[in-house]
C-alpha cells in the first residue's frame, strides 16, 4: 500500500490487537511484508457463533507464520457491552505487555473510524483535540500505542486483502444497529467516506495539525508518581490539558467534567481526580483526604500549594518546596 512506513517497528518488540476482520487481517499481512516481527493477541468475546472458529482461525494463522498468538475468552458483559468490552480489551492487552515486555501494541483503526469518532463525538459536544481522538502514536506509561493505518479506508484495505487473496473474517454484529458506533456507521459516516474519502483524509491530516498547534506551550513543570503540574501559558489550553494527562492515566473526561474544569480553578473530578489552577500552574493528581501535621500544612502555604493536593503530597512524601510557586 502506498506511503506506508512500517520500519520503525523492526527494532521493536510488537504486540498486534487480532481479530480476524478486515482491519486486523490487513495490517498483519502488511506487517509480514515489510518484515516487521510481531505477536498476536484476539479476545474471544463469545457473543456469536463465529467467535471459536475466529480464535481457531487466529491460532492457525499465527502457527503458519511462526508467530505467538495470546487469547482470552471474556466474561459475560450485561450491559454498556461496547464500553465494558473496551476496557477489558486494553486490560488483557496491557497485562502481556506487562509480562511479556513488549515495545508496542498495534492496533488496525483507519480512517473510516477516525470519522466515526468524529462524528459520534460531534453529536455529544467536543473540541478540536477530542474530535480527532485517534492519533497515529501515543506514548502510553509503559508502551507505546501505533496505529499506523489511520491514512487508509476500509475500502483500501479490503482491496489489499482481495489482491493477494488473504484471508479475514467477517463480523455480523458491526451490521447490528443497536450499537451506536454501528448506527453512525451504516447512516453517516460509510456514506460520507465512499462520496468523498480523499478529501476526509486531507482534513484529518490538516485536523491533527491544527491540534498540535493548541496542545503547544503546555509544559510539565514537575512529575512525581501521579501528581502532575504543568505551565499553561494560555488558559484556553487548560482543559485540552487536563484531558490529556488523565487520558494518559486511563480516565476520560465526561462533556460536564470538562466544563467543570474549565469553570472552576479547584474541582474534583469523580471523586478520584483533583484539579487545581494557581496563576499559570496547573496541579492534577489523585484526590486524597487524609490528615496532616501543622508543620506541613505551613510548608504547603509557605510554598503556595492549593489546599486539595496537599493530601497527596503528604502521603506520597513529596516535598512541597520541590512545587513552590516561586521556586
Amino acid at each position: 500500500m502506498d506511503g506506508l512506513d512500517l520500519s520503525a517497528l523492526k527494532g521493536s518488540k510488537n504486540l498486534l490487537a487480532f481479530s480476524g476482520g478486515v482491519d486486523s487481517s490487513a495490517l498483519f499481512f502488511l506487517l509480514i511484508a515489510h518484515g516487521v516481527k510481531f505477536d498476536i493477541a484476539l479476545v474471544n468475546y463469545g457473543i456469536r457463533e463465529e467467535s471459536d472458529h475466529e480464535e481457531r482461525h487466529a491460532k492457525q494463522l499465527a502457527r503458519h507464520h511462526k508467530l505467538f498468538c495470546h487469547t482470552i475468552k471474556a466474561p459475560k458483559f450485561t450491559r454498556n457491552f461496547e464500553e465494558q468490552a473496551r476496557v477489558f480489551r486494553y486490560e488483557f492487552f496491557e497485562s502481556l505487555i506487562m509480562v511479556e515486555g513488549y515495545d508496542t501494541l498495534l492496533t488496525a483503526h483507519q480512517l473510516n473510524d477516525q470519522l466515526e469518532w468524529l462524528l459520534m463525538r460531534l453529536c455529544k459536544g467536543a473540541g478540536v483535540s477530542e474530535l480527532i481522538g485517534l492519533q497515529p502514536l501515543t506514548q502510553k506509561p509503559t508502551y507505546q500505542l501505533h496505529r499506523p493505518l489511520l491514512s487508509y479506508t476500509k475500502a483500501q484495505l479490503l482491496a489489499y486483502l482481495h489482491q493477494y487473496d488473504y484471508p479475514y473474517c467477517i463480523d455480523r454484529s458491526n451490521e447490528a444497529l443497536c450499537y451506536e458506533r454501528n448506527r453512525f456507521r451504516a447512516t453517516v459516516a460509510t456514506p460520507l467516506m465512499e462520496a468523498y474519502g480523499a478529501g476526509i483524509g486531507r482534513s484529518f491530516d490538516y485536523l491533527r495539525a491544527d491540534k498540535a498547534v493548541l496542545e503547544s506551550g503546555v509544559e510539565c513543570c514537575f512529575e512525581s508518581a501521579q501528581l502532575s503540574v504543568l505551565w499553561l501559558p494560555r488558559p484556553e489550553a487548560k482543559v485540552r490539558a487536563v484531558d490529556k494527562v488523565l487520558k494518559h492515566a486511563g480516565y476520560l473526561l465526561s462533556a460536564g467534567q470538562r466544563e467543570q474544569i474549565a469553570k472552576s480553578s479547584s474541582v474534583v473530578i469523580g471523586g478520584v481526580w483533583v484539579v487545581e489552577q494557581v496563576a499559570d500552574r496547573l496541579y492534577i493528581a489523585p484526590y486524597r483526604r487524609d490528615p496532616m501535621p501543622k508543620a506541613f500544612k505551613e510548608r504547603c502555604r509557605i510554598a503556595k500549594l492549593p489546599q486539595k493536593i496537599r493530601p497527596y503530597l503528604f502521603v506520597e512524601g513529596i516535598a512541597p518546596e520541590a512545587l513552590s510557586v516561586g521556586g
